[in-house]
């Protein structure tokens, strides 16, 4: 997921390789939130994981997490399947892109306002702000939904520009549209090179710090980015899930 899916809190799909310095010169926020939003994973894949939760009371939960991606010749969709000891508790997601469009988003099973037993009720925006598989990681966070929001600035004095070592685009991507369930803005970290997320924070809508975003581990291999771990922190309930991503990197 690196390129457009470690951008924001989507996953592990291989993306096209970017030349260097992908955001280099750029200082429109809208530019660079365009540029994010044209990347797109560079073949199908499908990756298994697994979804480490602690939640505010300590207690630790691991979830097998498998994650498809499909190409089509317009769009592209990722499928997350979590698949707890209780099979009633297993969630599927499907996230679908689709050139110049927001993100569409189905679930099923765990969570999804219909049975399973009917079609997939999409859900879009503001609706797509509730936890897959009651995991800190949000529908939308997923889904890049934050690039989408129509006001994107960056931040030209922003006092720290380097995390994980990494130069960075530091980008404001504000919600006109914010409910006192969901984010009102997203500041993130974005590498100049390769126009991967590094880090990101999101606020509520009291404009307090409500999650934070961190890509751990990521490695370069056969001219592809591949996220091998990442990590959302909710600052307000003291819980933590980490996403790890069984990934076997072959000799050229």
């Amino acid at each position: 997921m690196v390129g457009a899916l470690a951008l924001a809190f989507a996953a592990c799909a291989n993306l096209t390789a970017s030349s260097e310095g992908l955001l280099s010169g750029l200082t429109d926020g809208q530019e660079i939130a365009a540029r994010l939003r044209a990347q797109r994973p560079a073949e199908n894949s499908e990756i298994n994981g697994l979804l480490k939760i602690r939640d505010g009371d300590g207690k630790r939960t691991t979830l097998p997490l498998k994650v498809t991606t499909v190409l089509g010749e317009s769009s592209w969709r990722i499928v997350y399947d979590a698949h707890p000891a209780d099979p009633k508790a297993a969630a599927r997601l499907t996230v679908i892109h689709a050139d110049n469009q927001s993100p569409r988003y189905q679930l099923e099973g765990a969570g999804a306002p219909t049975p399973s037993s009917i079609s997939p009720t999409p859900l879009n925006g503001d609706h797509a702000m509730v936890p897959f598989a009651n995991t800190d990681f949000w529908l939308a966070d997923l889904g890049l939904q934050f690039l989408y929001w129509p006001e994107q600035r960056l931040v030209p004095d922003a006092k720290i520009t380097m995390r994980k070592s990494t130069p960075c685009k530091v980008l404001d991507s504000l919600n006109p549209r914010a409910s006192d369930t969901g984010y009102t803005r997203v500041r993130s970290w974005v590498a100049i090179e390769n126009g991967g997320l590094v880090y990101a924070e999101a606020y509520d809508y009291h404009h307090k710090l409500l999650k934070v975003f961190e890509i751990s581990n990521v490695e370069k291999v056969n001219g592809h980015w591949e996220l091998k771990e990442m990590k959302i922190r909710n600052e307000q309930t003291d819980s933590v899930t980490r996403l790890e991503f069984d990934l076997k990197v072959e000799s050229p």
